[in-house]
């Protein structure tokens, strides 16, 4: 049995309710004219996927890595010649690399997998299409979007710098020139034991 004095008074969240919509309607409404007014999205946001085409080495790890299997790309085999070695080099060459963005989920796994920073997110999503074969861009259109991706982020001042910049430094400075040590970390300061009971003795420490 449940007792009468933990129920409350009676019609409390109806009173909650109505409470929370004159509030409400004493507000005045906030509405984004858009598409006359563009939104302001954050700089980290997902719209659609950029390809910087002289990066990529058609490596596959992207097409390899993409759940919903979205990525196509073909590439061929040419020589290249190169002076002074004792035969011609081969390299790929991209043909074709399409991305399906009716199938695309934005998961970012593609820009991540890239060891080669031939893909880059852009905020831009005002691509809709009437008709869903025209959601596949190919690399042209892809790389028409890197003009919309915006700056990388400031290196932080107090941060460790990267491991280009510390080799570039080194190599400037001379084989001679001692290596930076980095901030020393303040030394954990751990309690110093007690003294334990003496062999023999059945009495136990803190008695």
């Amino acid at each position: 049995m449940t007792d009468d004095s933990d129920r409350g008074t009676p019609g409390k969240g109806l009173l909650n309710g109505l409470a929370v919509t004159l509030k409400t309607m004493t507000r005045r409404s906030t509405t984004q004219q858009y598409p006359d007014v563009e939104p302001d999205l954050p700089p980290r946001s997902r719209g659609v996927i950029a390809l910087l085409e002289e990066n990529c080495t058609v490596c596959m790890l992207c097409a390899r890595e993409c759940p919903d299997w979205c990525i196509y790309i073909d590439s061929h085999k040419e020589e290249v010649v190169v002076p002074g070695a004792a035969r011609p080099r081969q390299r790929n060459v991209l043909d074709r690399f399409d991305i399906d963005f009716s199938l695309c989920m934005y998961c970012g796994i593609c820009i991540e997998a890239c060891p080669f920073d031939a893909l880059y997110w852009t905020p831009e999503f005002e691509y809709s299409e009437f008709e869903l074969r025209d959601l596949l861009h190919d690399k042209e259109r892809l790389g028409d979007w890197m003009q919309t991706v915006p700056p990388p982020p400031a290196h932080d001042p107090l941060g460790e710098p990267s491991k280009e910049e510390a080799t570039a430094a080194r190599k400037a400075a001379g084989p001679g020139a001692a290596t930076p040590a980095k901030t020393a970390r303040p030394a954990t300061v751990r309690p110093t034991p007690g003294p334990g009971p003496e062999p023999g003795s059945s009495q136990e420490p803190g008695t």
